[in-house]
């Protein structure tokens, strides 16, 4: 027990910020001892606690013996009061270190005005816990003893506090014992460039240490809060991105972006897109794929990235979006934008990650697109989700799953999952309940007649959009960089995808099967759409067509003699055909059924709008429209459009062999040449003046 007039009775007071002399106990220049804390016999000897009496060359030494008993015993210290610094105070110096929750919490001013911010309700761990430690020295009495500095010595302790301690497994998670040291903080902010998440990062650092998951000397939080604290403020953020916008539309005036501010003048939204992905996008704007799973970690940024597919199976990007936050409010927004980017004409489907905002977002802002889940997302997770739980049947799992992605009924496909979750014991598990519950939105036989642009074609088709959209998550994290990172990417990719489509056609394409179809569909389609189109026609020699009544076929494999197969319809008057597979509605590619019967038709050449103007090589100009009304072509527009189908000719012969263009290189070289030194004349006109 304390004796009385002890720092029992000096602490009673010790809430808040009390005066110093109502902790210390005395005003006079001598030290007083607080007898309350046990001799070295007193504690055990595995544990020594901190007596009175006990001596230290430094303050600091002191500390971290008490710290260093603290964490021991289940709670963390802090510095609270210094008195007599330097000297001042008749030469004595005094320190305090208490328990992390001593004192009580302040009261908090009440915002009365309408207009206030609200305050955040925060719980505080202070409690008016007494424990405490007391150092004091004297410098007289070093100065007499001809020292420079005096030693430290405690003067009073107490161990009583009135909560309970933490456990060993719950002390370390204290703010006093998290400490992310200079080696780890570098490999943090290295591991942020590189557009690590955090996350990502955690689980790596545990890697390289050979610790358990949650066993490292800091948590996420005190990650955050270190990648947070290097970054420049997010006032000087929003100035250089949107004077890099503005420079990028000084240089191109169809560079289009938008952004918002929150209160505190900071950039909570942006999304910009670029005047070639504007025009990419009134052609092949059809699919479009809307990534958010990429988070920037040194901005704190959600990443939003719209990409699609062309004509050549590559994909071009669309736009891209910075989001603070997950919510409806964000995701409606960048929708709404994107939308207004693309003259406001909406895809008929768009692919995403499974997320309930969003979700929301799209049947508010689109509500004529269809959604879907992007499938190689969610396959993704399941070696995490399953590979514990299923062990050496994983892959055999995974096999069956493939088979029932691609069942053709969706009774076959129900009918298959519940046999699936017999064969391998999945009744209850989470996941598997996950996506039965949404397979509408993943699942092909519940997809199919719904346009994808082929994106879900093949796990090629999945593995490039993947890397495309790799390449910007892994670009710099700083705002105004990274837009122009966007765009030495895209030009990059659009570049590159040039250079393929021009090797692409100085190609010679094999026929396979040397039919007028073939040759007629190898002229006019891409050489990634023909080989699509190929694919089913190699196989069409293999099925048997039935005429059933009217216009009505069945085609099914010469192997199947009684059941399956898939009916066809041919309307002959509007040439129009449609079969159950729904391959053409889906893909934009005539299926073997439908070209089965083409050819028992005599048909030698596949009908015009059943080969796309997205597939084929070249493609009508984009038409220029404002609220649906088209604007008057003047004669001038006229000869360019003249003069632009020419060059397209021009390239398009060119392109078939070496010869051709080596001649069209040398001509076109000579002809710029001579062009350049014709002077340019003025020439005025009614509605103003013209080059």
């Amino acid at each position: 027990m304390m004796p009385a007039g002890s720092a029992s009775l000096l602490l009673e007071c010790y809430g808040g910020d009390p005066p110093l002399s109502s902790m210390e106990g005395t005003s006079s220049g001598e030290e007083v001892e607080d007898g309350t804390g046990p001799s070295p016999e007193a504690e055990e000897d595995d544990d020594p606690a901190p007596y009175v009496g006990q001596r230290f060359p430094t303050h600091d030494a002191a500390h971290e013996l008490y710290s260093g008993f603290a964490r021991r015993r289940g709670f963390s210290i802090r510095r609270h009061r210094t008195e007599g610094k330097d000297g001042v105070g008749r030469g004595l110096t005094r320190r305090y270190f208490v328990c992390h929750r001593a004192g009580n919490p302040p009261a908090k001013p009440f915002a009365a005005g309408a207009g206030d911010r609200p305050q955040r309700n925060r719980r505080s761990s202070r409690c008016g816990c007494k424990a405490y430690m007391r150092i004091g020295r004297s410098a007289i009495a070093a100065a007499a003893a001809g020292e420079a500095e005096g030693e430290w010595r405690v003067t009073g302790f107490s161990n009583h506090h009135n909560h309970e301690l933490l456990g060993q497994d719950q002390v370390r998670l204290l703010p006093a014992y998290r400490v992310v040291s200079g080696d780890d903080r570098d490999r943090i902010l290295m591991l942020a460039r590189s557009g690590i998440s955090v996350q990502q990062m955690m689980r790596i650092m545990e890697l390289e240490r050979r610790v358990e998951p949650g066993n490292l000397p800091f948590t996420e939080k005190d990650v955050r809060n270190l990648i947070q604290s290097c970054r420049k403020s997010d006032q000087e953020e929003s100035v250089d991105l949107i004077k890099m916008c503005r420079r990028f539309q000084e240089k191109d005036p169809d560079f289009k972006y938008e952004f918002t501010k929150g209160a505190s003048n900071r950039v909570e939204n942006v999304a910009w897109s670029f005047a070639s992905s504007v025009q990419s996008y009134e052609m092949f704007g059809d699919a479009v794929v809307f990534n958010t799973t990429h988070r920037l970690p040194a901005l704190d940024m959600l990443l939003g990235i719209w990409v699609g597919l062309n004509n050549h199976g590559m994909p071009c990007f669309f736009g891209c979006a910075f989001l603070r936050e997950e919510s409806l409010q964000s995701y409606a927004w960048a929708l709404k934008v994107f939308l207004n980017f693309m003259n406001r004409k909406a895809p008929l489907t768009i692919l995403t990650d499974e997320n309930m905002y969003l979700k929301e977002a799209i049947e508010k802002e689109l509500p004529g697109t269809k959604q879907a889940l992007c499938i190689w997302l969610i396959a993704a997770r399941f070696p995490s989700w399953f590979d514990a739980v299923l062990g050496e049947r994983y892959n055999s799992w995974k096999d069956e799953f493939d088979r029932l992605y691609n069942m053709e009924s969706t009774m076959e496909f129900d009918l298959g999952w519940s046999d699936m979750m017999n064969s391998y014991g999945l009744h209850g598990n989470g996941h598997i309940a996950s996506l039965f519950a949404s397979r509408t939105l993943w699942a092909l036989p519940y997809l199919r007649g719904q346009f994808f642009a082929g994106l879900l074609a093949s796990p090629e088709t999945s593995k490039s959009i993947s890397v495309f959209i790799q390449r910007f998550s892994s670009a710099q994290t700083r705002l105004a960089h990274f837009i122009e990172q966007v765009a030495v990417v895209a030009e990059y990719k659009d570049q590159a995808g040039r250079q393929q489509m021009m090797q692409h056609n100085l190609q010679s394409i094999t026929l396979k099967t040397a039919t007028p179809m073939e040759r007629h569909a190898a002229a006019v389609l891409t050489p990634y759409a023909f080989s699509k189109l190929q694919d089913e026609l190699v196989v069409a020699c293999q099925y048997a067509s039935f005429h059933l009544e009217g216009n009505v076929f069945l085609v099914r494999h010469h192997t199947k003699t009684e059941d399956g197969g898939c009916n066809v319809t041919w309307s002959q008057r509007e040439e129009l055909i449609s079969c159950s597979c729904n391959m053409f509605e889906s893909a934009g590619i005539l299926c073997r059924h439908g070209l089965r019967v083409l050819s028992t038709l005599n048909y030698f050449q596949i009908p015009d709008h059943y080969l796309p103007p997205r597939w084929r090589r070249t493609w009508p100009s984009p038409s220029k429209a404002l609220n649906g009304a088209y604007f008057h072509e003047s004669p001038e527009i006229g000869r360019v459009k003249a003069l632009q189908s020419m060059v397209s000719a021009l390239v398009s012969e060119a392109s078939k062999s070496t010869e051709r263009m080596d001649i069209a290189t040398r001509e076109v070289s000579a002809l710029l040449s001579r062009m350049r030194q014709q002077p340019v004349v003025m020439h005025v006109s009614g509605d103003g003046v013209h080059k």
